[in-house]
């Protein structure tokens, strides 16, 4: 045997040894020096960071502008998961004044962001109005992965407060409804500038139709899975099995099942998620669904930001001062403004208001609208486009990741004591 071959070392084991002593410092450190919950996401970037600068060669095994496919396929997988885990979690959909929030957010503050981000990387940083559209699409939504620790808790435990109702069904609805606008910025990176049937039938396909196709394909998917957990067959139902693996099962038939006859996947694996919760909603085999969705999603999340960070050592060279300010900007300003902008008149107190506009969590959904646009057309500053998503994730993770928390927490007990009122 050929000794060189046999001590080798294969990029492919170094990367699952380096992901798995990344994620387990993540986790063990905040233990060995604080009695809190670790903050785990920008630990999980910086220590992917560390591990991958320090190995030799290992970056170019994820390296994003050579292939892009890998990052669409895996972000999507952990993006799904957690849009149904986010619609099982909800207790109550049917209070409308709940979500006048949600909805201002999603029709507002992300149209605004878009806009913006858009305007800034065109006019500042030189991108091309295709990728200048492009990066406002893969940037506005708040992110259904990283967001988890401030949204609302398993079902049935009840006590729903509104800044945490609001960020999660924003960010249950928010990833597929950002997807027009990435379709968007596929067409004009293919056509320049489009003709008026090309905006027509923009349009008419992937705002209206696969809008309604994703809500109403989610709807009846989440339908038919609660005959077969709850009613079918008659006295003998799957729930009584206990056999969780059945979450995972929804989430693939859903998504797969939408995106075959072309609607927004992202927007079935929520509605089914949140149709299935109305179904024998106090039954404790949802929180047994939530459970195992949750740790598959815990683990595929863990495996990525350490992958994000690997990015650093690769795309470092591709920013510049100017893309750099695109994504301080986003976490700092453009989402906070657009935020406060779209809640006024919701009744929502001031301080409620602020951290919901605040805590627009950047993150996993980011990586795969940017995989998915960059394996179906090569547009002009791929890589700066890379650099920009990857700093605003990292960005996200230091700053909310280590004050989302507090943040959420201190509303909470605020609207329980009477104090704390913001005077707008």
């Amino acid at each position: 045997m050929d000794e060189k071959a046999f001590y080798g070392l294969d990029p492919y084991h170094v990367t699952l040894a380096t992901a798995g002593a990344a994620i387990i410092l993540a986790y063990w450190l905040p233990r060995y020096f604080s009695n809190r919950e670790p903050a785990a996401s920008a630990l999980l970037i910086g220590l992917g960071m560390a591990g991958f600068a320090l190995i030799p060669g290992l970056p170019d095994v994820v390296d994003p502008r050579t292939s892009p496919r890998f990052w669409e396929l895996t972000s999507e997988m952990a993006v799904i998961i957690a849009l149904f885990g986010a619609g099982i979690k909800i207790d109550c959909v049917t209070n409308l004044e709940r979500w006048k929030p949600t909805i201002r957010l999603l029709v507002i503050a992300m149209p605004l962001t878009i806009a913006a981000i858009a305007l800034l990387g065109w006019a500042a940083a030189g991108l091309t109005v295709a990728g200048a559209v492009l990066l406002g699409a893969v940037l506005a939504p708040t992110d259904p992965v990283l967001v988890g620790d401030i949204q609302v808790g398993p079902p049935t435990e009840g006590g729903e407060h509104p800044v945490r109702f609001a960020l999660t069904a924003e960010a249950g609805l928010n990833d597929g409804l950002a997807f027009p606008f990435v379709y968007l910025g596929l067409l004009l990176g293919a056509t320049g500038i489009p003709s008026a049937g090309e905006w027509l039938q923009w349009l008419a396909l992937d705002v209206v139709y696969r809008i309604a196709v994703g809500a109403l394909g989610g709807i009846a998917v989440g339908w038919l899975l609660s005959r077969f957990l709850f009613a079918m067959p008659r006295g003998n139902p799957l729930a009584k099995t206990g056999s969780a693996v059945l979450a995972l099962a929804g989430v693939l038939f859903s998504y797969g099942i939408t995106e075959l006859v072309e609607g927004y996947g992202f927007i079935a694996c929520f509605a089914a998620g949140a149709t299935l919760r109305r179904v024998e909603q106090d039954h404790e085999f949802h929180g047994r669904l939530h459970a195992f969705n949750e740790s598959i999603e815990h683990g595929l999340t863990a495996i990525l930001l350490v992958l994000v960070g690997g990015l650093f050592p690769v795309l470092v060279g591709e920013l510049s001062w100017t893309t750099a300010l695109i994504a301080a900007a986003l976490i700092f300003v453009i989402r906070p403004a657009a935020g406060m902008l779209a809640l006024l008149g919701t009744g929502m107190k001031g301080r409620d208001r602020l951290v919901v506009a605040a805590y627009g969590v950047r993150g996993i959904g980011s990586i795969y609208y940017l995989g998915y646009a960059a394996a179906h057309i090569e547009f002009d500053n791929e890589g700066e486009l890379w650099a920009i998503v990857t700093l605003a994730i990292l960005l996200s993770a230091v700053v909310h990741g280590l004050t989302a928390g507090a943040a959420v927490e201190r509303a909470e007990t605020e609207e329980d004591t009477g104090h704390g009122a913001l005077p707008f």
